[in-house]
Order: structure tokens, then C-alpha cells, then sequence
């Protein structure tokens, strides 16, 4: 298989007034073109910073992150902004990600116009999308507080997959939503890793749903991995007594 994401001995520390808080120490994986890797750990455990650090959102202070064999740690600027090419992030709160003051069609061709995609084919590819995601082209003129949550997060999605990233990183993407549409969220994305072979990092607490639908699981703690392995192997048979407790608590 081919990695489209290596993390290598990532480190990231906070100053917490006179302490030094490790958010994540020393932390290594890689995902698989066409796998889906959850991240499980209880709030705090770093979950959302190591995100923050691959899409380039927080520098990392050690270690290093390749896509496709390249290295993407501590670009700015335009080298930045090129990597959003390949690697996209769907949020917990997507109306938040959103601008309110415009339509969730200009949203969706933002970023599309931002790789260089001509405004009226954009504009064209963001129907498209809009419908691919199961909301029909005229939610391209509304604005986000006139949709609900779930419509929201299908039109985030549709903002995300339209540039055809090669890595999609979902940070508790479906928590905020109910169980029905939660449902519907997770099959569109397995649909369109199996079509198109994105590579998915998911991030979720929730490990019912982790099982359904990811190939391998990290578990973090204390802003390090504790366990890998198989949904299965970590619900089932669990080695680590953090991963014990953090099943008990939710089963």
C-alpha cells in the first residue's frame, strides 16, 4: 500500500502559565491510500492539535509530516496554501466554518478557485457536489444559518471532497448531529473513499461508529498513542488499561 500521510516523532508543548504541557509527545503513523484511521482518546488528550498540525493550522515544534513522500512541515505562504490541494478538513461545527455573509455555494467554490478552477466551472462543480452530498443545487444560495446542522455538514463535506483531496481529515465530524443523519454522513464518506481512494483520518470519541467504519484505530492519551490496532482488536481485546477504562465508559 502506498502512505499518503507519514507522521514522524511529532512534539507539540504549551506554555500553561508556569508549566509546559505536552500536547502531543513523540507520536508516529502513517495512513494508507483508501484506509480510514480513527483517533479515539477522551477530550484533552490531543486529538484536535496533532489535526491542527498536519493541515499546517499549528506548527509543530519537533518531528516531521510528509505527503506522498514529501515534507509539508512548517510551510507558510503560498507552499502552504498548495497542500489544501491534497489534504481537506471537515469540522464539528460546520456552520462555523463557514462565513455567514455568504451562500454555501460561493463557500464551496472558494476553494475551488483558491487551485485555480475558473468561476463558472466552479461554480457548475459546486451543484454537482451539492448533489453528490444529497442536497439539492438550490442550497447554493443559501446562507449557512438558513440550513440545518446536518445540511450544514453535507455542504462542508461537498466544500471538502470538490477539490479531490487526497487525504480528508474529519474532527468529530458527525458528533453534532442525529443518529439518522450521522448514518447518512458516514455512508456518503465510505462511498467516496471507496470510489475515489481518499485516505481518511477520523477523529471521534465515538467508538460504536470508529468500529463501523475505520480499518485501524490509535488510541491517544496524554498526547501519545497507547494502543494500535484493528476496531476489533482495540473494543474486543484491549491491552492497555487507559483503553479499558475509556471502553467501560462508553460501552
Amino acid at each position: 500500500m502506498d502512505a499518503v500521510l507519514e507522521v514522524r516523532h511529532l512534539k507539540k508543548t504549551y506554555k500553561k502559565g508556569k508549566n509546559l504541557i505536552n500536547a502531543v509527545e513523540d507520536i508516529s503513523f502513517e495512513v494508507q491510500k483508501g484506509e480510514c484511521l480513527g483517533l479515539v482518546g477522551e477530550s484533552g488528550s490531543g486529538k484536535s492539535t496533532l489535526a491542527k498540525m498536519i493541515t499546517g493550522l499549528e506548527p509543530a515544534d519537533q518531528g516531521d509530516i510528509l505527503l506522498n513522500g514529501k515534507t509539508i512541515t512548517g510551510l507558510n505562504g503560498k507552499a502552504q496554501r498548495a497542500v489544501y490541494r491534497d489534504i481537506q478538513m471537515v469540522f464539528q461545527m460546520p456552520a462555523d466554518s463557514f462565513n455567514p455573509r455568504i451562500k454555501l455555494g460561493e463557500g464551496i467554490m472558494e476553494s475551488m478557485i483558491n487551485q485555480g478552477v475558473a468561476r463558472n466551472e466552479a461554480k457548475t462543480r459546486a451543484q454537482e457536489y451539492l448533489k453528490i452530498c444529497g442536497l439539492s443545487p438550490e442550497f447554493a444560495d443559501r446562507y449557512p444559518y438558513q440550513v440545518s446542522g446536518g445540511e450544514c455538514q453535507r455542504a462542508s463535506i461537498a466544500r471538502a471532497i470538490a477539490i479531490n483531496p487526497q487525504l480528508l481529515i474529519c474532527d468529530e465530524a458527525t458528533s453534532a448531529l442525529d443518529v439518522t443523519v450521522q448514518a447518512q454522513i458516514v455512508k456518503l464518506l465510505a462511498q467516496f473513499k471507496k470510489k475515489s481512494g481518499m485516505a481518511q483520518l477520523m477523529i471521534c470519541h465515538d467508538l460504536a461508529l470508529v468500529q463501523e467504519v475505520c480499518d485501524r484505530v490509535l488510541v491517544m492519551h496524554n498526547g501519545r498513542v497507547v494502543e494500535e490496532g484493528t476496531p476489533d482488536q482495540i473494543i474486543m481485546h484491549p491491552r492497555e488499561a487507559y483503553t479499558q477504562k475509556l471502553i467501560e465508559s462508553i460501552f
